[in-house]
């Protein structure tokens, strides 16, 4: 007989306790591989496929598209044949015929268990390609029977509550709309396709604010407010009752990435006494020392990269602000390898990959691993093991065409340097009034860890090597 198996929200690793459910990969009915991505769900981190890993017959789903689950909460469940008897696998699932079972049992379901339950974190190998069956059994949606329902769990009733399968995603629309696109929709993001599916809104009419045309939730959120909107609706009279902040505007839920960024910087500004110092500095010689890296030939160095380098070889020097602070001990710990995490904007918004050992990379090295870890970012593709383990953040802020702020640290690092734009301003140079690119760096700074001083070394420091990129020669 076949036996029905139920798998469980994971752990995914990293303190997270709950997940979104983004969108399922499989229906009910469908023939499931061992360690075969079954659902894309969401956590404050990152976009995360979950694999099962048993295989079967997928005989329910828990919980809708938007549904958030807490780590332990069933997902679906799985008919598993005993001895590889197809027909029993196929009859575990509702609506699913003895023949289409055989079919798929034969080649793509197993009775093993892979123990594997997050792709990327901890797998034995590849995911197995997905394998599709569609039934037409409209029994092939329907609940299973209370008392097929473990006993013990400890999920909530909402959490429990199989659903019949959605329709399939929205696939890229290619047929040309009146003033829209003409080919592929440019989105990425599944959380983009999903606002604009749920409120009604035909992407092919949006026009993408991001890079290549590309579709942001900023800009399908203005296309709504748009349609909701009258457009000979009159303006409304003036009043001069008081109305309370409470009751107006649009409220957006603070959760997954949004959510993870107000805590961490709340928690930031609670728990650390900061300061913040700042120096402008004339980065010619840089900008020339890249170019002339760049026209060497071999791959091209960011310039990113190399204020990398200089962070690095500035924290060996000021070993105090690559350190975090035991609140419970009351001791400062001063760690041995410069994780450097770097703020990378994204459609799901801010998030701070963290290159490892960045003290022994190269700049050729820094510069693969930078673009490697942006790219993924930028696809929802990041795991959260790249999103933790920093120990000091490098904030080009520069990119969004200002000039100077005052970062808010990483908790629980212990500095961020921040970098603004490099742009020409009059610069005394070798006693005369000259033009030169000027950046302005400014440190924000744990307190606890060291005192003005020492952080005003640091920044003197990283300002000398951005001024004279030679100085790092006398220090490797």
């Amino acid at each position: 007989m076949a036996q029905v198996l139920e798998f469980k929200l994971p752990d995914l690793g990293e303190g997270l306790t709950e997940a979104e459910i983004v969108r399922w990969l499989v229906a009910v009915g469908d023939v499931v591989a061992i360690d075969q991505p079954v659902v894309e769900v969401e956590t404050a981190k990152a976009m995360v496929e979950v694999p099962c890993p048993y295989g079967g017959v997928v005989t329910a789903r828990y919980g809708e598209e938007g549904t958030e689950l807490p780590v332990g909460a069933p997902l679906l469940t799985v008919a598993v044949g005993g001895t590889g008897a197809p027909e029993e696998l196929a009859e575990a699932a509702p609506g699913a015929t003895p023949a289409a079972g055989r079919a798929d049992a034969e080649t793509a379901v197993s009775s093993e268990y892979s123990g594997n339950v997050l792709v990327g974190y901890g797998t034995a190998g590849p995911a197995a390609r997905r394998r599709r069956v569609r039934h037409t059994n409209p029994a092939a949606a329907q609940a299973p029977t209370a008392a097929s329902a473990p006993a013990g769990e400890q999920a909530s009733a909402a959490a429990r509550t199989p659903v019949a399968a959605p329709a399939a995603p929205v696939a890229p629309v290619t047929a040309p709309a009146a003033g829209g696109h003409a080919g592929p929709v440019p989105v990425i993001s599944p959380l983009v396709r999903k606002l604009a599916r749920d409120r009604g809104l035909d992407l092919r009419e949006v026009r993408g604010s991001g890079p290549e045309g590309l579709i942001l939730r900023a800009d399908v959120e203005l296309a709504l407010a748009a349609l909701e909107q009258p457009a000979d609706a009159p303006a409304p009279a003036p009043s001069t009752a008081a109305v309370p902040v409470a009751t107006v505007g649009e409220r957006v839920p603070l959760r997954g990435v949004r959510g993870a960024v107000a805590d961490k910087l709340s928690r930031s500004r609670t728990e650390i006494p900061d300061a913040t110092c700042w120096v402008d500095a004339d980065a010619t010689e840089l900008m020339a020392a890249r170019a002339a890296m760049n026209a060497a030939g071999g791959p091209k160095i960011s310039l990113l990269a190399l204020l990398a380098r200089i962070c690095v070889h500035a924290l060996a020097r000021f070993p105090e602000l690559n350190s975090t602070v035991d609140t419970a001990a009351r001791e400062i710990v001063r760690l041995p390898s410069v994780h450097l995490g770097f703020a990378a904007q994204t459609p799901r918004g801010l998030v701070v990959p963290v290159v490892k050992d960045a003290g022994s990379r190269t700049a050729e090295s820094l510069t693969e691993e930078f673009a490697r870890l942006t790219e993924a970012a930028r696809q929802g593709a990041i795991t959260p093991a790249d999103l933790t383990g920093g120990t000091f953040t490098l904030n080009n802020y520069g990119v969004f065409g200002v000039d100077g702020s005052t970062p808010i640290i990483n908790h629980p690092e212990a500095a961020m340097l921040g970098v603004g734009r490099i742009i020409p301003k009059p610069w005394v140079h070798q006693g005369e009034l000259a033009a030169r690119q000027v950046v302005q760096l400014s440190l924000t700074f744990d307190h606890r860890v060291c005192d003005g001083g020492t952080a005003g070394g640091f920044l003197r420091y990283v300002a000398d090597c951005v001024e004279q990129p030679a100085v790092l020669l006398r220090t490797v």
